[in-house]
């Protein structure tokens, strides 16, 4: 009778841990895109250009990249609540500081502060998860927590453009102090410290290495659209990129306490669904990347119009992560994943087809449902590869999958970036070549061009081509846009095509669930 009790509260979910870990991975994940719709207004508070402005961006990008393969070590070493209570805490100092700000240069500072705890509190709030719940559970716990990671990105320029339009754009940054506040008593009275590992050696080559590879890496795929990926500037951060990380990686296969265990790949669940969840994070933060350019740089909307029209989309997400997570339970990732990518792969080609014309209630339909299919398959994808892990390795799988998303999700933008301008080009100079200046439809105009250009003080021939310029650029880039999708649905599947790989089990898992409770059971008898 006691060993039955013990069980079933063993397989009970403590959602005050799990409240715990949503708010502050929500609070990290929203500051990368809140941001955003501030950077106007900054330009002008601080009187600097588009080049300096785009650094409050990009630093903040950067560290968490750095950070995020440092926080299985810290938690092992210094325990998981205190390093996540330790990385609250900065990125609260870190938010009151940013809304401080007198200049650029302190708004960096700032924001490099801030990024620091943002970047430990990812991969250490899902280790906590996998520490305090049961495995069993997973799916639905993961399920409740990416709620965060899949709203937030959606959530940002909605939020952020209301608060810089109506209130003050240093809002965005207040906002955090006193839900942070609040959330860091929560830690205190809800989590749990973890057992220390003693003795463990710090991978001071590793920490090197990996801050070299991932800062020039990343740094090179925030620039390489605007200076060129052939410049010697993008060029040589590219080399130092590849020859730290191939030093990092025989590092890491070689040293006896690696920063980042690599020997995980040779799982091949964790493997594939790694494969699956980058090109996921690529096609979803590529879609979270265009579709605020084309309705804002070429359709003409607002900041916070955008943010409406996108909403609906993290609403879908955020309820069919639970859902997705209840069926991975019952059965399985294959399944729910498929189902998942099939919806993403469809609706993500519909989106292919949106020009000048397409209704914004068309557009925000086909977004909705897309973000259906991003909740049924990102998460149940990450459980998959996660329940794979043995439970002393939880806090070294969770910062190489944060690493992971993280560098696909700059490389997707990054890549986007590259095509839509080089496809933008493209769709320019056909179009170009096809327009006739003497036309009837110009000859009609000729009058109102007359009228316009003798106010401007300009030849009506020079307006004329001046506005169908204009016109075709936007038309040129609208195309573009739509070749990216084009792209992100054959990428979405290729990933579907993989997830026939994935084992999908949930009765291969039980048996092992089964071995481990029963274990559990004898050992505390």
């Amino acid at each position: 009778m006691s060993e039955t009790k013990r069980i079933t509260s063993s397989e009970e979910i403590n959602w005050s841990v799990v409240t715990v870990v949503i708010v502050g991975t929500f609070m990290a994940i929203l500051d990368s895109s809140i941001v955003n719709v501030a950077l106007p207004k900054m330009m002008v508070i601080f009187s600097v250009s588009e080049d300096s402005i785009q650094w409050v961006l990009t630093v903040y990008m950067l560290t968490l990249g750095v950070i995020m393969p440092l926080s299985g070590f810290l938690g092992d070493t210094f325990g998981y609540k205190r390093v996540y209570f330790f990385a609250l805490a900065l990125f609260v100092i870190g938010s009151a500081f940013c809304g401080m700000s007198w200049s650029v240069n302190s708004m960096i500072g700032a924001r490099i502060f801030q990024a620091v705890g943002g970047g430990i509190l990812q991969p250490i709030g899902m280790a906590i998860l996998y520490n305090e719940c049961p495995r069993s559970k997973m799916g639905m716990v993961l399920g409740v927590w990416g709620i965060s990671a899949m709203a937030a990105p959606a959530i940002g320029p909605t939020l952020g453009g209301y608060l810089v339009e109506y209130v003050n754009w240093r809002m965005i940054f207040y906002l955090n102090l006193p839900i942070g506040i609040i959330n860091l008593f929560l830690v205190t009275t809800s989590l749990k410290e973890t057992k220390l590992v003693k003795g463990k050696r710090l991978d001071a080559p590793g920490i090197v290495l990996s801050t070299a590879g991932f800062f020039c890496l990343l740094l090179a795929l925030s620039n390489g659209a605007k200076d060129g990926w052939n410049s010697p500037y993008i060029v040589t951060l590219l080399c130092v990129s590849g020859f730290s990380l191939f030093a990092f990686v025989l590092n890491e296969l070689l040293h006896p306490e690696p920063l980042l265990d690599l020997k995980l790949f040779g799982n091949f669940t964790f493997s594939i669904a790694n494969i699956i969840g980058s090109i996921l994070s690529i096609g979803m933060f590529g879609a979270i990347f265009l579709i605020p350019m084309l309705l804002q740089n070429f359709l003409g909307q607002t900041a916070l119009k955008t943010g409406l029209i996108t909403f609906p989309s993290a609403v879908a997400s955020g309820l069919m992560m639970p859902i997705s997570g209840r069926i991975f339970d019952k059965y399985g990732a294959k399944a729910v994943t498929i189902v998942g990518l099939v919806i993403v792969s469809l609706t993500t080609y519909i989106l292919g087809g949106i020009n000048a014309l397409t209704p914004f209630a068309m557009i925000t339909f086909w977004l909705t449902i897309r973000g259906a299919g991003m909740g049924l398959s990102l998460m149940p994808i990450s459980v998959a590869a996660m329940n794979t892990v043995p439970k002393h390795l939880v806090g070294k799988a969770s910062a190489l999958m944060n690493v992971i998303r993280q560098i696909s999700a700059s490389f997707g933008i990054a890549m986007f970036t590259t095509i839509m301008q080089s496809r933008g080009s493209f769709h320019f100079s056909n179009m170009a070549e096809s327009v006739n200046m003497r036309t009837d439809i110009y000859y009609s105009m000729q009058a109102a061009l007359r009228h316009i250009a003798s106010t401007l003080t300009i030849s009506p021939q020079a307006l004329g081509i001046g506005l169908v310029s204009k016109q075709l650029v936007v038309l040129s880039m609208i195309k573009a846009i739509n070749d990216c999708f084009i792209i992100a649905s054959c990428m979405c599947l290729a990933a579907l095509f993989l997830c026939f790989l994935v084992k999908g089990g949930k009765k291969a898992a039980q048996p092992d669930l089964k071995i481990k409770k029963a274990k559990h059971v004898a050992f505390e008898g």
